[in-house]
């Protein structure tokens, strides 16, 4: 799944990244704001940890799917203080 376009929206405009294509704009410094419903945990993590390398903001919209506390710290970790959760 990690090659399947998927979409991130931003301000009302779909974009169709790949995971691929969203860690490497993260680790750049580009933020983000994920859809969880089209992510897996994993696919986050991954997101989040680019995201920590050069400080970009990553947000998660936790309204939109059901996080367990230890995924989101397992989220955060990988962040090192990029993930906001909303």
């Amino acid at each position: 799944m990690k090659n399947k376009e998927l979409l991130v929206h931003k301000e009302g405009m779909e974009m169709i990244l790949t995971v691929d294509q969203m860690v490497r704009i993260a680790h750049a410094g580009g933020g983000l704001d994920l859809s969880g419903k089209i992510l897996t945990v994993d696919q986050i993590v991954r997101i989040a940890h680019a995201a920590s390398t050069h400080k970009a903001t990553i947000i998660v919209p936790a309204s939109d799917f059901i996080l367990t506390v230890d995924q989101m710290v397992r989220i955060a970790h990988a962040g090192k203080g990029s993930v906001i959760f909303r």
